[in-house]
């Protein structure tokens, strides 16, 4: 069963740590340097056990504007925020920031914690109520329990974990799908282990002896063991803090802000679609391209902010954008972010990945392009399921996506992905390329590959009306395009299956196609099957030909010859040589004939036999040979079957 996850969040030393020590025993300042400054400059974690049954996550964060990247990580992940204001100071700058990053991370519920309430008077105490009343108006935290706590003496903690115990069983405990993902918070070596790593489980499970990932990078590494909470255990699924040793990666290898997950299941990225809101306390527009500071899970990667609609963006708006990094990350369809400008460092906003993890880069040069911005961010954040695979299918072209490639971009694997391609499979909205791999295309554009390829091969006949058809391969060829080989034998094998098109051979042609010869083409054919009767088995050359023939053109005199042999009434012995079938087969026979009668044939008994000279004995003879009439044998032939 899933773990719930709850988080700190205020202004530095407004007492977030001391809290966590009083709910729970722990104490999670665990660096000299925090114990030496009296602030938390790390994560902290600590865990309580609830009257309910549960253990519940706790992340402590850093208070500290300086730390404020430390605390988006924790954020990320959380499922019950504990929101720290201080009696003696109420809200001061960093309670206002760390409130607007939980708000763009996603954070749904939580509870106000007034710390320092013996610090105070009652008559305060209920100034520091109406001023946190109007704060928390109109967000996540309007009507949350306020609870006064003192960490000193202990008063108000047994309320505080009451509270947490009736949120907590009201909680949704169902694992999340997908594959096993945890965002890197913390790296270190243990002597005689290797490599641990540390983070929040964020989806699906993961097992000793399994391999995984560390995201964007492609080193793979073994799970040698895995601890929750101190207490070493077999599997982690979705929720949990956890402490995984990797076998067979150093800790060099790995940085704060890897993924880690099971090979082949994620996708790097330079680029995100994304919904983002501009916070309504910026005091100036955000620029198209602002250089900025982007967080996703545990990771700050430098970027930009793409505006897709406009050319800045004002204080309080919300739109579709596309960050533009500069070095690869992993996101997961749904996830949030918060961005902070690049300088003075601040957060200025945030948002979600509404699907594609992995688009093209977006054009917003006129209307068309954004208004096209604007129908796939339609698409990919409000879209059904099913819409957003036809889509994202639509966006590949002619590529396609395989169902891999489906399942990252849409978050889904396993039962729910194969359940999201069925009804549009099942409707031939989308065509099945490639079986061995999954391979999908809109039928749409399958459609209009067809198209091109009737229309192709429907010009080609007009203007070789001799020729029975095109090569295959250069029918993919000369589409003035390159069609991927699998999408191009998915279309032409539909158009052959429905006798669009007729395979003959290598060789296409439409189903009605018809070699017709005119009046002058026919008369042609006559007069050139007469001179290859005339000149007898002493055969003109084909150069001979082109000029006994030169009163027509020769490419038609060319394609001709080449019909004829196609119908089988001249016979091509070599590249310069060609026969009247009618004067071949006797020949054929009368070697046939010898061979029986002797055994075997030579090039002087077939030059007695025939009269012919050298010229045109061998290109006989060994025309023979590829029929397989003949086989040589040495400098003599014999018959490939007895006769």
């Amino acid at each position: 069963m899933r773990e719930i996850v709850l988080g700190t969040a205020g202004h530095v030393d407004h007492g977030k740590t001391s809290f966590v020590k009083a709910l729970t025993g722990f104490e999670t300042d665990r660096l000299k340097e925090e114990k030496k400054r009296g602030i938390t400059i790390e994560l902290g974690f600590a865990y309580l056990d609830l009257p309910c049954g549960h253990r519940i996550g706790i992340v402590d964060v850093p208070g500290h504007e300086k730390f404020v990247k430390t605390m988006v990580s924790g954020v990320s992940g959380i499922d019950i925020l504990a929101f720290i204001i201080a009696a003696d100071e109420g809200i001061m700058p960093q309670t206002i920031e760390h409130f607007e990053i939980c708000r763009l991370m996603g954070v749904q519920q939580g509870m106000v914690i007034v710390t320092k309430m013996d610090m105070v008077e009652p008559d305060w105490l209920e100034m520091v109520n109406d001023e946190i009343e109007e704060f928390c108006a109109d967000s996540f935290l309007e009507g949350a329990p306020v609870i006064h706590v003192s960490s000193i003496t202990g008063e108000g903690i047994d309320r505080v974990k009451k509270t947490i115990d009736d949120m907590v069983k009201k909680q949704d405990f169902s694992e999340a799908f997908g594959p096993f993902r945890l965002s890197v918070d913390r790296i270190f070596a243990m002597k005689g282990f290797g490599a641990v790593v540390t983070g929040t489980s964020l989806s699906g499970r993961t097992a000793i002896g399994q391999e995984l990932q560390f995201y964007p990078a492609d080193r793979v590494a073994r799970v040698r063991g895995i601890q929750i909470h101190s207490k070493t255990v077999e599997e982690v699924e979705a929720g949990h803090r956890t402490a995984i040793n990797m076998q067979g990666v150093d800790v060099a290898d790995i940085e704060r802000g890897m993924v880690l997950a099971p090979p082949g299941t994620l996708e790097p990225s330079y680029m995100f679609d994304c919904q983002f809101m501009y916070l309504a306390s910026n005091s100036k527009p955000l620029k198209h391209r602002a250089r900025v500071r982007v967080h996703f899970g545990t990771a700050e990667i430098i970027g930009r902010v793409s505006l897709l609609d406009r050319d800045e963006l004002l204080p309080g708006e919300e739109t579709v954008v596309q960050i533009l990094l500069e070095k690869t990350s992993i996101v997961w369809p749904g996830d949030r972010y918060v961005i902070r400008s690049y300088s003075p460092v601040a957060t200025i906003g945030g948002g979600m990945i509404v699907g594609n993890v992995s688009p093209r880069k977006r054009k917003r040069l006129n209307e068309k392009d954004q208004a096209y911005n604007k129908t796939m961010f339609r698409a990919l954040k409000d879209g059904t399921v099913e819409e957003k695979i036809l889509f994202l299918l639509r966006e590949s072209g002619e590529k396609g996506l395989t169902a891999d490639d489906l399942g990252i971009r849409l978050g889904l694997f396993a039962k729910h992905l194969k359940k999201a391609l069925n009804e549009p499979i099942s409707t031939k909205k989308m065509v099945v390329v490639d079986s061995a791999t999954q391979r999908y295309v809109v039928v749409e554009i399958a459609d209009q590959i067809k198209e091109m390829l009737t229309a192709h091969l429907i010009q080609y006949h007009k203007s070789n009306p001799l020729h029975p058809g095109i090569a295959k391969e250069e029918l993919r060829s000369g589409l003035n395009r390159i069609i991927d080989p699998k999408v191009f034998n998915y279309c032409l094998n539909d158009m052959l299956r429905k006798n669009v098109v007729v395979q003959e051979g290598s060789v296409i042609r439409m189903a009605d196609h018809q070699v017709a010869l005119k009046a002058d083409e026919e008369a042609l054919r006559k007069e050139l099957i007469d001179w290859y009767l005339e000149k007898g088995l002493s055969t003109p050359t084909i150069k001979q030909t082109m000029e006994k023939f030169d009163d027509y053109p020769s490419k038609l005199v060319k394609e001709v010859i080449d019909l004829q042999q196609r119908e089988g009434t001249l016979l091509k012995i070599s590249e310069s040589l060609y026969y009247a079938k009618s004067l071949i087969d006797p020949l054929a026979d009368s070697v046939v004939e010898y061979i029986n009668k002797n055994g075997e044939i030579d090039a002087p008994a077939f030059k007695e036999l025939t009269g012919l000279t050298r010229k045109f004995s061998i290109p006989i003879l060994e025309y023979f040979d590829r029929i397989k009439v003949t086989m040589r044998i040495g400098d003599k032939r014999i018959l490939r079957k007895k006769t």
